[in-house]
């Protein structure tokens, strides 16, 4: 069981809306690439995988996703509810870089969807019931690969996205103290 404040040591969050992270949070960039250009899912693919897949021919339309970095965005908020035997609330912010990478015939057209499409309102709503919010996109930028001798078309693109996260810790209400005065 958990330590509470009552009992000392580290305290751990108890069970919040944590923020969706690891391959929860790629699902959720694959929903929204393959929602937003309407590439197929198989053809949505995270960027890093345990086992790599077998990659789709030239002729192919398809994308690999992945958060490049998170930034701690300023300092948390943490306030304290004293409802029923309280607790803290820790709230802070950060700050995502999504690279997609599109491959295939219309790779260029396919990052220019995505970027695009992320600036309309009905796009975000799907992210914003994760806590998360659209901010801004890098340029569309060519960067083709040599494989097995062929060079195949690439266009990237960065995605900034903001995500609020909030944690619950067991951090109890005070129900009495004995107080000392110092001179």
């Amino acid at each position: 069981m958990a330590n509470t404040s009552a009992t000392g040591g580290y305290l751990a969050p108890v069970v919040a809306p944590a923020p969706a992270q690891d391959i929860e949070l790629e699902d959720l960039l694959q929903g929204m690439v393959k929602g937003i250009t309407g590439l197929p899912g198989q053809f949505v693919r995270p960027r890093w995988q345990e086992k790599i897949p077998k990659q789709p021919e030239p002729s192919v339309n398809w994308c690999a996703i992945g958060v490049h970095s998170t930034k701690t965005v300023a300092y948390p908020a943490v306030t304290h509810d004293g409802g029923a035997d309280g607790h803290d609330n820790y709230e802070m912010h950060e700050e995502l870089k999504v690279v997609a990478s599109f491959y295939g015939p219309q790779a260029q057209a396919y990052a220019a969807i995505l970027r695009d499409g992320m600036f309309i309102p009905q796009n975000g709503e799907a992210i914003r019931a994760q806590r998360m919010a659209f901010i801004g996109a890098s340029d569309v930028l060519p960067a083709p690969e040599l494989v097995n001798q062929q060079w195949v078309r690439r266009y990237d693109i960065s995605i900034q996205m903001r995500r609020q996260v909030v944690r619950v810790y067991p951090v109890l209400n005070i129900l009495s103290a004995e107080p000392t005065i110092v001179d």
